[in-house]
């Protein structure tokens, strides 16, 4: 497998309009799970959300590319349980994500919108913090800068914004085929989260390559295991 440059050209299972909707949604179901091992939201949580909320107002947090919603609810769980509040909007331009999300949103009372960043820039909305997870690979060049100027525009005076993703590299690839092959035939059956995992580290950036093409007060940091995350912070940097 060739890793040395990004696959661009290729699609992921799921983007495919024409996908199963049951595998889609066992997808979506099952992304929850890989994402606690994957993405560790508890380190977003505690680091930048947490601080945010503990500041004594109910903060405002936007996911760009929610998909099923899995993150978003997690952070409503953690928040809950520290006994915080925030108001948590889910973005997706796939409408099925949306449907799929706000159907199984289990009384998180998180905020779903089918719509692009854009939108939301010109509805003049802010937050606290903005995020998002795996989709700065699905991005051309493009749209990659579209998301990240309307990423500054929604992010308020004091704003935080934290997008993350998978680092492509051998041993990324090497693992979470190891580490799914196992899973293929039982809980991962009949969902595209073998397959596009594996996609998905081929579109994936490395840590220069991407902080080659994103413009300048932005920071690349690289995290374990195989993570990048793409980050902007108000200069006073407080919550």
């Amino acid at each position: 497998m060739d890793l040395s440059t990004r696959a661009v050209d290729i699609v992921e299972l799921m983007d495919d309009p024409d996908a199963d909707d049951e595998a889609l949604g066992r997808t979506y179901q099952r992304f929850g799970a890989v994402n606690a091992v994957v993405s560790r939201p508890g380190r977003l949580y505690r680091r930048d959300i947490r601080p945010r909320a503990a500041s004594g107002r109910r903060v405002r947090v936007l996911d760009i590319g929610a998909g099923g919603g899995d993150l978003c609810r997690d952070l409503v769980r953690r928040l809950r349980r520290d006994g915080l509040q925030a108001d948590i909007t889910a973005l997706d331009a796939d409408e099925r994500a949306v449907r799929w999300a706000s159907a199984h949103d289990d009384g998180a009372g998180i905020r779903y919108r089918h719509a692009f960043s854009g939108d939301l820039v010109a509805e003049g909305d802010t937050y606290d913090v903005v995020l998002s997870n795996h989709v700065l690979h699905h991005l051309d060049a493009g749209a990659l800068r579209t998301v990240l100027e309307d990423s500054r525009a929604l992010a308020g005076p004091r704003g935080l914004i934290s997008h993350h993703d998978i680092a492509r590299s051998r041993l990324a690839y090497t693992a979470f085929a190891a580490g799914t092959w196992p899973l293929a035939r039982n809980a991962l059956a009949g969902s595209f989260i073998r397959v596009d995992g594996l996609l998905s580290i081929r579109r994936s950036y490395t840590p220069d390559e991407l902080a080659a093409v994103v413009p300048s007060g932005w920071e690349v940091r690289s995290h374990l295991p195989a993570r990048l995350e793409l980050r902007w912070e108000a200069a006073d940097g407080r919550p």
